[in-house]
């Protein structure tokens, strides 16, 4: 019961520090990602790429950027937090697709089939939240806690140690959580052979890297920023007297 109380005001106190629009993005890019996995944008025979990677990396960079500033712990924590809030926007769409009314486009189309098409894609399936929910439990502590080690091996703190530290957390991580999502779901459910799980694994963290590294220096600059500026203070000097 005292671990859970510390745990809980460790929470409360992270979240008074860490800036409220990272927070945000955060947890709307892992919401938006979720709902537009659901849509192809490029299939062959051996790779495929859903729409979610598109915004996934902004997830990532945040990750990092907590990461760096505020430690693997707290990274992990806003990520469960980031976790349990996609689950509660996934019941309430849950609930909304199985209520009688009708989505804007059946009055354009005047189609039942394209309102329940709605209303699947919208409620989803159970099969597919639990594999993206477990892909992002895991993903998400497999980046702080390689983002933290490789940080150790690093003397300096410029925007190379930030790109090495980010860059090599989020290549491992994303590939980890495509291949838990097309492990769990795409082969079990969908039929996927491995080397379709193996090569959208990897094609898809590529991807999702390429768009990290682009904006790499705006997470560098916020970061930094928040160091000279003391961002955080709070939370710091509370984990520094644990």
């Amino acid at each position: 019961m005292n671990l859970l109380k510390r745990e809980l005001e460790d929470l409360k106190i992270l979240l008074r520090n860490v800036p409220s629009l990272v927070v945000s993005l955060f947890f709307i890019s892992v919401i938006v990602m979720n709902l537009l996995a659901n849509k192809e944008l490029f299939s062959a025979k051996y790779l495929a790429l859903d729409c979610g990677f598109t915004v996934s990396w902004i997830s990532f960079l945040c990750m990092d950027m907590i990461c760096k500033h505020f430690g693997p712990k707290a990274a992990a924590k806003i990520s469960i937090m980031a976790l349990l809030i996609n689950l509660g926007v996934c019941l309430l769409f849950k609930l909304m697709s199985m209520t009688p009314g009708m989505w804007g486009e059946f009055y354009t189309y005047e189609s039942l089939e394209v309102n329940q098409a709605l209303n699947s894609t919208i409620g989803g399936s159970w099969y597919v939240v639990f594999g993206s929910s477990l892909a992002m439990l895991t993903s998400s502590i497999c980046n702080s806690i390689i983002n933290h080690l490789v940080s150790k091996r690093l003397t300096s703190d410029d925007f190379r140690a930030f790109a090495i530290r980010s860059f090599t957390s989020t290549g491992i991580a994303q590939f980890i959580d495509n291949l838990v999502f097309a492990t769990v779901v795409s082969h079990v459910f969908f039929g996927w052979t491995w080397v379709q799980v193996i090569t959208c694994s990897i094609t898809g963290a590529a991807m999702e890297l390429l768009g990290e590294v682009i904006l790499s220096p705006v997470g560098y600059r916020a970061s930094h920023n928040w160091k000279k500026d003391g961002v955080g203070r709070e939370y710091l000097k509370y984990i520094g007297e644990k």
